[in-house]
Parts: C-alpha cells; structure tokens; sequence
C-alpha cells in the first residue's frame, strides 16, 4: 500500500504519527511511504532520516493526497485539506468527528474511509498521561498572582496553605494529574465513581484524597484548581459542573479541562489553543487547550507512534475493512467508508442517518 505521512498543521502542534523506525517496518513489510516534508522537524526527525528509513520526500501536502492511498496524520485534517479528500483515501487520524460537522462532511462526501484512531486504544492512549501531567504544569503556573491566580504558594508554607485541586476522573489523563499535583505538594482530592478503583489508587497516593464523585461539589467553594478529566457522552445535557456553579468558585479559581469536550462534564468548556490559552466565563478562568501533547513532540511522538503502528500495519496489510472486521479495537474507530456513515456517537450528535459497523461490517463479508 501506498502510505502518507502528512505534517500536522494545527496550530503549535508538533508530534508526528510515525518515526523513522516506523517507517522502517512499513517499508520491510513490503509498502511504500512518502513523508511531507517537515513532517518530524518538530520531533527531531528531519527528512534526511525518513529518507535513511526508505521514506520518499514530497514537498507539500497535495503531492502526498495525490500519491498515497493511506493518509496518516496526528490530528484531525483541517479545511485546506478537505478538497484534496479522493474515494481511494483511508484517513487514520484523532478524528473526532462528533464536535465536528464540517469535517464530517468532507469525508463522507469524499467518498473515503476513515478511522478515528482516538477510540482504538485497547489499553488507554499513551499520551493521556502526558496531557495530565502537563495541564497540571500549566494550571500552577496560571495559579501565580501575574496570571490572575490567587498567589498562593503550591505547597503548604510559612502557616499558610497551599494550592488545593479537584481532579475529576482517575483513569490516565487524571493519575498524570495528581502526580504531579502531589510531587509539588499541592493539596489534591480526586473524584471516581468506582469505589475499587478509587482504593488501587490511594495505595499508590496515599496523601491524596479520593471520594465519590457525589461529594465533588463540597470542596468547589475553596477550590483554587479543578481538573477535568473524564470522558464524557459528547451532546449530553448533563454536567459535573454547570454554569450555574461557577458562582460558588473563588474568583481566582480556575477550571481546566484536559479531556476537553465541548459542554460535557464542565459546561462552560469550549476547546482552546496554545496561542489563546484562557478565556473566562462569569468571571472564571478556563483552560482547555484541545492538543495538549503538542507541546512536547520529542516525548509524545514516541509514544503516539509505538501505540498505534500495529493498527497502521494491520491496515496497510489488511485494508482497513479486512482490519476492522479482524480487530474489535479498529472497528471502534471506523467512522465512514464509501459517503455511509458508520459512527454512532457522530451520527447521535449531529443527528445524521448511519449504519452500526457490525453490521456494515458483516455486510462486507458477504
């Protein structure tokens, strides 16, 4: 098969979707790869070394839609690459094509099969953690009085206490949270709603307090940051924390949503970027950049790149129906294929016709 490697071009982002090792094994299993150049600069990875791994270089983006049958990318395609969109193109990408009806559109209109290689992790995506840990930085930094935080220390010091965080969720993306949270010292209470997992996790933390999620809303009135960090049903009317509650904060609170769904659990949240970080609402500072692996591309492009390479080759080996149908990881993730929909939770959002992939699947096999 046919590979592209096309270069991200969402704003500060990056990571790149395969390494040069990857490449590599694409190369010895038999297909071709051709890398936009640029594509790994931000990792480390100039051209020359795609080359070395038996990558061809293209010099812009329409060269790789235009050669390549599999279009593999970090991030979901943005609307100067819509047009270029064939039938032929199987697009593997963080999608998340819920939030998102233009995109939709474009790759049902195309023609084209697509994966949403968000849903595919069997065991959790490895850059979860790195998100956590990172907008966990972020938010003590935008915890200092220059930033409109409340000037207090992380830790507790002089007889004055320190930072106190709520993290809501304690899957990945939380646990990368409190750990740093705690190493800081900072004064943190987790919420689960899973009791077993909640107790693993105070074995591994055990200055942390976990508690059932019911009990978030006693602490949100001394709060100085709360971490969002659970995955929630995109177009849902319910909410951890709803506008209503903003009133109950501290006006040098600040919410930051690393999971990031737009009104879902905190329903004040819409995505940011790196560029415009914060926005208040009432009063309130939020924090949602959408890509927040982006900022360390050396580390999360490793990552990225080893969690999904055997989905890639299974596609690129297989084709990507032969790969869902043999994979129930890949078929989470296939969105659409030939102009038919196959997404629920897109079709649910944006109140679209679809057909389930099971079916469409065993359809296939016929």
């Amino acid at each position: 098969m046919r590979i592209g490697l096309l270069k991200e071009n969402k704003a500060n982002e990056g990571r790149v979707a395969l390494l040069p090792t990857h490449v590599r094994q694409l190369v010895e299993d038999g297909h071709s790869v051709m890398v936009q150049s640029g594509a790994g600069m931000a990792s480390g990875y100039p051209d020359a070394k795609y080359v070395a791994a038996g990558a061809a270089i293209a010099l812009d983006r329409e060269t790789v839609f235009d050669k390549c049958e599999l279009l593999v990318k970090v991030k979901e395609l943005t609307a100067v690459e819509y047009p270029l969109l064939r039938c032929n193109h199987i697009v593997v990408a963080n999608l998340h094509t819920a939030n998102d009806r233009p995109l939709t559109d474009a790759l049902l209109s195309s023609g084209c099969t697509a994966i949403s290689i968000e849903e595919c992790h069997e065991f959790g995506s490895t850059n979860c953690t790195t998100a956590g840990e990172i907008a966990a930085l972020e938010a003590v930094h935008h915890a200092l009085r220059p930033y409109g935080g409340p000037g207090r220390h992380f830790a507790n010091r002089f007889g004055e206490r320190g930072l106190i965080a709520l993290v809501m969720g304690i899957g990945r993306t939380g646990l990368g949270v409190i750990r740093v949270l705690s190493g800081l010292g900072v004064t943190v209470f987790a919420y689960n709603r899973d009791r077993a997992r909640r107790e693993a996790a105070q074995l591994d933390y055990p200055n942390v307090r976990f508690e059932p999620i019911r009990n978030l809303h006693v602490m949100l009135p001394v709060a100085d940051l709360i971490f969002n960090c659970t995955l929630w049903q995109k177009g849902s009317t319910d909410h951890l924390i709803r506008r209503e509650d903003l009133k109950r904060l501290t006006p040098t609170a600040m919410l930051v949503d690393v999971s990031c769904d737009p009104a879902g659990a905190i329903e004040t949240s819409r995505p940011t970027s790196w560029d415009n970080p914060v926005y208040e609402v009432n009063g309130i500072r939020h924090w949602c950049v959408d890509n927040i692996g982006g900022a360390v591309p050396v580390s999360s492009s490793r990552g990225y790149a080893d969690g999904t390479i055997h989905q890639i080759r299974a596609i690129a080996d297989l084709g990507p129906i032969e790969a869902c149908r043999r994979s129930q990881w890949l078929a989470r993730g296939l969105t659409c294929d030939g102009g038919t929909l196959l997404f629920a939770e897109t079709a649910r959002v944006q109140d679209r016709p679809y057909t389930h992939s099971t079916s469409f699947l065993a359809r296939r096999a016929e």
